[in-house]
């Protein structure tokens, strides 16, 4: 059955993306040949949301902490599109990649489906239970 999942992120800067991945949020890689960097990635979810016309698929990274891991990629020179909001279900913000795309970045407040881990290299690696408003689990 299902043992994973490959995403895919077009980009006519790729080289620029990758590195990003790379050196910035220092995600695992394998070189698949050529330089042809495939990058491990966080646990995840796959949300079904309903929409009046098909569109294409969107990709988050979650975090335990917007606050924090917001001064960490600013730290390493990150830009965000745009500031923080507070959805329903969660603090939302983007990130700014290097060929001017976008990438969401947030801090979930809803059920999940896993269980994050804090990032590598703080203080706690044990899983953090979000905090969920009361309200936050209103259907959408």
């Amino acid at each position: 059955m299902i043992a994973g999942v490959h995403t895919i992120l077009y980009s006519t800067r790729a080289e620029a993306v990758r590195t990003f991945f790379r050196d910035v949020l220092k995600l695992s890689h394998v070189d698949a040949g050529q330089g042809w960097l495939i990058f491990a990635a966080p646990p995840g979810e796959i949300a079904v949301h309903p929409a009046e016309e098909p569109g294409p698929p969107e990709l988050y990274l979650m975090c335990t902490d917007l606050k924090a891991t917001m001064a960490e990629l600013e730290r390493k020179g990150v830009e965000f599109a745009a500031p923080v909001s507070e959805q329903r279900w969660g603090l939302l913000t983007h990130i700014k990649l290097p060929d001017g795309e976008k990438l969401g970045l947030y801090e979930p407040r809803h059920k999940m489906a896993i269980k994050m881990e804090a990032a590598a290299g703080r203080k706690s690696s044990k899983t953090r239970e979000i905090k969920r408003p009361k309200n936050a689990l209103r259907k959408r």
